[in-house]
């Protein structure tokens, strides 16, 4: 058989350059695909785009009052004195009386303004073990706005009992020391905050203070 009587043998087709071409296109699409579901958990767990809900704050929880917001003394009357609603701290060196310096200002301190408040009747209590009886007036401070310390007028009757059955187990020789009344003063203030959690859900006294210590 001659030359001319073969039949032609059909052209070879590449493949090189059309199989990457489709290899390529995959990892493409593959890639967009894990973009795109990893946006989307992203989003949905709060981590871009502001996703996730965040629970409103509740209006009725106390607020910390910062140091600029402090009702200085002489501020206002009226009122119990410390870091109220609003109040500005004036200058240190508004006003100066003739002859004096003015006063410098400081630096440090507490971050928050205090709210004071002094309970009005003092309390007497027996002291444990012993025949000696403590009278001691109270007064405490907080660095939340005035819902804490309406909380605590509110609940009064329950703070003055829980004070002195804390008042009634403090020993003779604790009331005695500096030490011993520095502990009697973190008691009172555990003994209030956890009562002012049971009936509010939120406590927030910050410190307990002695007005009056009398021992007979």
């Amino acid at each position: 058989m001659s030359d001319k009587d073969k039949p032609a043998e059909a052209p070879v087709k590449k493949k090189g350059k059309m199989g990457k071409m489709l290899v390529l296109g995959v990892g493409v699409l593959v890639l967009l695909g894990g973009g795109v579901g990893a946006g989307l958990y992203a989003s949905s767990a709060g981590l871009i785009g502001g996703g996730g809900h965040k629970e409103a704050a509740d209006p009725d929880t106390p607020k910390l009052v910062p140091k600029s917001e402090e009702v200085k003394a002489g501020a206002e009357s009226g009122g119990e004195s410390g870091g109220g609603e609003g109040g500005e701290s004036g200058g240190g060196n508004e006003t100066v009386a003739e002859g004096g310096k003015p006063t410098p200002e400081g630096e440090g301190g507490d971050r928050y303004a205090s709210s004071y408040y002094a309970m009005e009747k003092e309390f007497t209590a027996n002291l444990a073990d012993s025949v000696h009886f403590a009278q001691i007036g109270v007064a405490i401070s907080t660095p939340y706005d005035h819902k804490v310390l309406d909380n605590l007028k509110t609940h009064e009757i329950a703070v003055r009992s829980a004070v002195l059955m804390a008042l009634g187990e403090t020993t003779e020789d604790q009331v005695f020391t500096a030490d011993g009344k520095k502990q009697l003063a973190l008691r009172l203030k555990k003994a209030i905050n956890d009562t002012l959690v049971q009936k509010e859900g939120f406590g927030g006294i910050g410190n307990v203070y002695f007005t009056n210590f009398v021992v007979q």
